[in-house]
């Protein structure tokens, strides 16, 4: 399931975005001014953000640089009610990877998220080797000296996150919030038990982990061989 990010002040159309968006089957993420945003795009990591330039407290321009100023390369979709050639050139210049002027057609803005979310999805590798393990993404098969390894739902989208982003620090909260969500009453803490039973079924020793390291304070990070 995709995660998007839509920062978005108008009632109207912030609602209009998360239900049309949310009946497509994404999980879908809202905040509406900027600050709360880049906090969001930042804690997250999602897929695809929906921003639009006119927000309180930090405009869409700002977030955008801020989020390329951190390395964030998730695709940014920008939404305007301006139509002048200058304002366009300045979002893709500080960049963003398109944009969508007001009023604008929900069935063209979902082609366009479906068709970045594609170009995405293709560059993602669909199978990963790690060890005496493997993971086939498409078919969310787990085996283990060929064996097959029965993950539940849950451990199969978090081993999916960190084999995603191997080498780096996950915080508990970010692990969470893209893992379950927030719509959940799993705690930042829960993650520490999710993350033992993942080790029961990848690690050649639990007790002395290879994969799934833990950074003091901060999460995990999933080291690579």
């Amino acid at each position: 399931m995709h995660t998007l990010l839509i920062i978005e002040d108008d009632p109207a159309m912030l609602r209009g975005l998360q239900d049309n968006f949310g009946f497509k089957g994404y999980r879908v993420l809202i905040a509406v001014d900027g600050e709360q945003g880049l906090n969001l795009a930042l804690d997250t990591r999602p897929d695809l953000i929906i921003l639009d330039i006119m927000l309180p407290k930090i405009n869409g321009y700002e977030v955008c640089r801020l989020l390329r100023k951190e390395k964030i390369e998730t695709p940014i979709i920008m939404l305007t009610a301006k139509g002048q050639e200058a304002d366009v050139v300045l979002g893709l210049n500080i960049g963003a990877d398109d944009y969508v002027t007001k009023p604008f057609s929900i069935r063209e803005l979902i082609a366009r998220v479906e068709a970045f979310l594609r170009r995405r999805d293709d560059e993602q590798p669909t199978e990963y080797h790690f060890g005496d393990c493997h993971l086939d993404v498409a078919s969310r098969v787990f085996t283990r000296n060929g064996q097959t390894v029965n993950l539940t739902p849950r451990e199969f989208e978090m081993l999916c996150y960190f084999l995603e982003r191997p080498g780096r620090a996950l915080t508990r909260d970010e692990i969470l919030n893209h893992v379950w969500g927030y719509s959940t009453f799993v705690t930042s803490r829960s993650i520490d038990r999710f993350v033992t039973t993942l080790r029961n079924k990848i690690e050649p020793d639990p007790h002395a982990p290879r994969f799934i390291l833990t950074v003091r304070e901060i999460g995990y990070r999933f080291q690579p061989e």
